[in-house]
């Protein structure tokens, strides 16, 4: 293990060890409603982001409320849309049972969907229609999962309803991983059967890496599927203008 693996690990320890304190300050403030958790979880994102020598660079006006919709390449995405903008999450239900990061997840009011299950999605409609009451995004992955970036998946549609039926705006946005040391976007993908203690080691002995996050305009949509086809070609045609951008440098 080289001394960049050590140096970060020890601080993201740190930053995890202070998040917690941190949660109970914000619970001696006031209530701990789900605007202060989502709050908790930015300022969170980050540290954490500064720990593993992560960098994020935004294109585009951040929105500000709605539903925010993204390509999916590790679950480094939820941290990294964390520490631009606060956020909600809407992510499958195994995170939620993760040592430590799914403590974090449930204290920052994430929603979770399990794979089966119509009651399932009946009940996560509900609690996303809750929150974008509310002036903080919803992060939705239409993909379902994540990818090597190679290609973006087909966005399912389902989970667009609760945004339609609140009459609040839809934002496309995309993310894509530029490493330091030149290495294909797919190496600092987390995807298929891969571990992700591993996955994590390998990220935090990395020199450090990019994250490009640029943000579409928000739109309205009145029809589940036709809103998940066009933010799907957004994402698209986000992920191949910031292709361009950097392609350039």
């Amino acid at each position: 293990m080289n001394f960049r693996k050590i140096r970060r690990a020890l601080a993201l320890a740190l930053v995890l060890a202070l998040c917690i304190p941190r949660l109970l300050l914000y619970r001696l403030r006031g209530p701990l409603t789900l605007e202060r958790r989502a709050l908790w979880g930015h300022a969170t994102g980050k540290q954490m982001m500064a720990a593993m020598g992560i960098r994020a660079k935004v294109c585009g006006k951040l929105p500000q409320h709605g539903l925010l919709v993204s390509n999916h390449l590790s679950y480094l995405d939820i941290l990294i849309y964390d520490s631009i903008v606060p956020c909600f999450f809407v992510s499958k239900a195994e995170i939620s049972h993760w040592p430590f990061f799914g403590w974090m997840s449930k204290a920052g009011g994430t929603v979770y969907v399990e794979r089966s299950g119509r009651a399932s999605v009946h009940g996560v409609m509900q609690q996303m229609a809750e929150r974008l009451k509310l002036p903080i995004m919803v992060l939705l992955f239409p993909e379902g999962t994540s990818t090597d970036g190679s290609r973006i998946l087909p966005f399912r549609s389902r989970l667009f309803t609760p945004a339609i039926e609140a009459d609040v705006p839809v934002t496309a946005a995309s993310i894509r991983y530029i490493a330091d040391d030149g290495a294909p976007e797919r190496e600092l993908c987390w995807f298929g059967d891969a571990g992700f203690l591993p996955h994590l080691l390998k990220t935090l002995g990395q020199p450090g890496f990019t994250a490009a996050v640029s943000f579409g305009e928000m739109k309205k949509y009145y029809d589940r599927r036709s809103a998940a086809s066009a933010a799907q070609a957004d994402v698209e045609a986000l992920r191949l203008r910031s292709s361009e951008i950097w392609w350039t440098r």
